[in-house]
């Protein structure tokens, strides 16, 4: 199975190339126009991702994510959601890495057998980098107004978030 497996990028290749061979058309010069259309692609996308990336920077460094996860730990400790994963469930739409971070780091402070590393997994796994994905493909085909793609895309993550609480502690338990 490793080896089929291997071997099916090239052999996709090869057959596109066949194919675009017997219809006549020059497979070289359409394989370098591409490459172009995609560096251009990808220096178009440079200026959200920076600025994606330092309001992220900047949101942590200032504090303001202890103050949130400060500010609602009564709620939270009403609601049986442990305070620790919060920063995770708010940095999750904004940066897969960041989230993949804090997800490693919770699992290993309180072990993946803990409802902590369990509830984070989940969370990690039922939730999208929705600030991520919404910049890179709304950036990439120029649509500056993002508002519904957005609410909808926050609304899924708190679903996502909501679901993660109800199936770890039903399948699992809150220990």
């Amino acid at each position: 199975m490793t080896t089929i497996s291997i071997w099916m990028i090239p052999i996709l290749i090869l057959c596109i190339l066949l194919y675009g061979t017997l219809k006549r058309i020059p497979t070289y010069e359409t394989f370098v126009e591409g490459g172009k259309e995609g560096i251009n692609m990808s220096f178009s996308l440079i200026p959200f991702l920076v600025g994606m990336l330092v309001a992220i920077s900047v949101f942590r460094a200032s504090g303001a994510l202890d103050f949130i996860v400060q500010l609602l730990n009564p709620l939270l400790s009403f609601l049986h959601f442990p305070s620790e994963v919060l920063p995770l469930a708010i940095i999750r739409p904004i940066s897969g890495t960041a989230a993949l971070g804090m997800t490693s780091d919770l699992i290993s402070v309180y072990g993946p057998d803990s409802f902590v590393g369990r509830l984070a997994a989940t969370i990690q796994g039922s939730t999208d980098t929705t600030f991520y994905v919404l910049t890179v493909y709304f950036g990439a085909v120029g649509i500056k107004k993002m508002g519904d793609a957005l609410k909808v895309g926050l609304l899924a993550d708190l679903i996502g978030i909501i679901a993660a609480v109800i199936v770890v502690t039903l399948v699992f338990g809150m220990k």
